[in-house]
């Protein structure tokens, strides 16, 4: 009989089961859009997370598991208490050699409203979508036989093509893996920090300038804006049909050696020109 009440008793529990409304399971992972930013009060800051150190009467900046790596900021001219993050100067893959596909071939991969840098040469057409440039940060390219970077911060909103030739010498830009602050500065906005492969000096473009080693003080320097925009995806097709489009997922082997340059003549000048928020340029 206990049996039996038992057996009852567990037909009632899975019946009731049965008609409660399933609920789904809850995703572990959202996917972040690019335009997510972080509270900057719970990024990760670099000063309290030992980036910063000195060795041998040189102050330096962490910049990967190779000692190598680090940056010597002796004569830098920003605050330590300002820096975040510090994941490594080559976690990004800031493309060296990058490559280009048709609008058709990708037509599918992206919305109408999906945001592009548009570089405009005599006989091509270069297209860099917001998207991938979020990944790469920073594209070292040619256009005309010019060296030019395509570079876009996701937490600044800036998005822009430069010169590479600076001060009569052709760089090469990449990621530090720190962007930086300074209330006085775009709002107070987080922005990226570059650094050079010739000289390892470190740039901050949100106010266009070298800010440490032998490029402190340096300009950087916006490509004539005449030929590039800020743009869409749809105004993209129809106004430049035969773009050739940055592909998308592209990496490369890191350099182990490169160039490097022993002194800049930094007596030239040039009109410092400050990156614009994205709908800001005027075409």
């Amino acid at each position: 009989m206990r049996l039996y009440r038992l057996f009852l008793v567990l037909i009632v529990i899975g019946f009731t089961a049965c008609k409660e409304p399933v609920k789904p399971i809850p995703k572990t992972e959202a996917k972040k859009d690019s335009t997510t930013v972080t509270p900057k009060n719970k990024r990760p800051v670099s000063l309290e997370n030992g980036k910063f150190f000195e060795k041998n009467g040189i102050k330096y900046l962490y910049g990967g598991k190779d000692e190598s790596q680090h940056f010597d900021i002796t004569d830098y001219s920003l605050k330590d208490a300002n820096f975040h993050y510090g994941i490594g100067r080559e976690t990004f893959p800031a493309l060296l050699k990058p490559q280009f596909t048709t609008i058709a071939a990708v037509d599918t991969s992206y919305q109408d409203s999906d945001r592009f840098l548009i570089l405009k040469g005599k006989n091509v057409i270069k297209a860099y979508s917001v998207r991938d440039l979020t990944h790469y940060e920073v594209v070292n390219d040619i256009i005309d036989g010019k060296p030019v970077m395509a570079a876009y911060c996701v937490l600044a909103d800036l998005g822009a093509i430069y010169d590479r030739v600076l001060y009569g010498k052709e760089f090469t830009f990449a990621l530090t893996g720190y962007t930086y602050y300074d209330d006085a500065v775009w709002n107070g906005l987080d922005g990226f920090m570059l650094w050079d492969r010739e000289t390892e000096s470190m740039w901050w473009p949100l106010t266009g300038k070298a800010i440490s080693g032998k490029m402190k003080g340096a300009d950087m320097k916006l490509y004539d804006e005449s030929t590039w925009e800020q743009t869409t995806w749809e105004k993209l097709k129809e106004n430049y049909p035969n773009a050739q489009v940055l592909i998308s997922g592209q990496d490369f082997e890191r350099p182990k050696t490169w160039r490097h340059y022993d002194t800049v003549d930094l007596t030239g000048s040039y009109q410092n020109t400050i990156a614009p928020k994205w709908g800001e340029k005027n075409n």
